[in-house]
């Protein structure tokens, strides 16, 4: 665990905090993701709860920068509707995540100890599913 803490992206929070009041209704949308590009560009998405394992919103934004040529993102937060702050990714998206953004920063912890980390302290030890991950710090 490298224990590297990042400056946290206060707008990219506001950004899916925004996201989540105004888009996350009912059981569907319960929580709203925020991603910076290294362009710069912001990117949001909402989670598309199902009983079958519906993604998560991390997962949206994924396809969502893509449709929207960001293709290497920089830092990721999700929140919670109804004012429940930062969420940290799921097993599952701390593992895709990892996969397609070696060098990921992620937005975790609540209140005034909200922090970024790199993707790979979330997942230690894990395992290497593309030759890309091997240059990654």
């Amino acid at each position: 665990m490298s224990t590297q803490i990042q400056q946290v992206d206060h707008e990219l929070i506001q950004a899916a905090a925004d996201v989540a009041r105004v888009r996350c209704r009912g059981d569907n949308h319960t929580m709203a993701a925020a991603g910076r590009g290294v362009d710069g560009r912001i990117v949001t998405a909402v989670n598309a709860y199902h009983f079958t394992g519906g993604p998560c919103a991390e997962l949206v934004l994924i396809g969502t920068a893509a449709a929207q040529g960001v293709y290497e993102l920089d830092t990721i937060v999700a929140v919670g509707d109804r004012d429940r702050g930062v969420v940290p990714p799921c097993g599952r998206c701390r593992q895709v995540l990892l996969d397609y953004f070696p060098a990921l920063k992620v937005i975790v912890g609540a209140g005034d100890r909200t922090r970024a980390v790199p993707i790979c302290d979330l997942l230690p030890e894990t395992y290497i599913w593309a030759d890309h991950q091997l240059d990654a710090d």
